[in-house]
């Protein structure tokens, strides 16, 4: 599925859409904030993952806590809805998904590039809704 059918199924607001889209053609926009550095493409695979299994939700920013590795990008995002904010953990992995998948690479280990070129933001190992938030709690934290 391509970015453009997620977005389209997606509840989002049409401002969070065009932000997502900017971010794919690498421009920051203050809708999508990472409170670490992470690799552009990681943002756009979480991105992508958020919008594919939350499609219900009706997204106008999100903030990104992570932490990124050589083959993953672990960590929480919390979702800024047009009713509420939600916190999801997850764990993007393309070892593991390369473990799961039997591919190894010539020196035996997981083939995490292959993983990450075939499953591209279908490489996450977890994805858990954390808890519900108020705008309330959410701005004073």
């Amino acid at each position: 599925m391509h970015l453009t059918d997620i977005l389209d199924d997606s509840a989002a607001t049409s401002e969070f859409k065009a932000a997502v889209l900017s971010v794919h053609a690498r421009t920051r926009t203050p809708l999508v904030a990472s409170m670490r550095p992470v690799p552009h493409v990681k943002i756009v695979r979480l991105l992508t993952h958020l919008l594919s299994a939350e499609r219900e939700l009706e997204i106008e920013s999100v903030r990104i806590h992570a932490d990124s590795g050589c083959s993953d990008l672990t960590g929480v995002i919390d979702v800024t809805c047009v009713d509420t904010v939600r916190r999801f953990s997850f764990a993007w992995d393309c070892a593991w998904r390369a473990s799961e998948m039997g591919w190894t690479d010539c020196f035996g280990f997981p083939d995490q590039m292959r993983a990450a070129r075939e499953y591209d933001w279908r490489c996450f190992k977890s994805w858990q809704a954390v808890d519900e938030i108020s705008h309330e709690r959410f701005a004073t934290a």
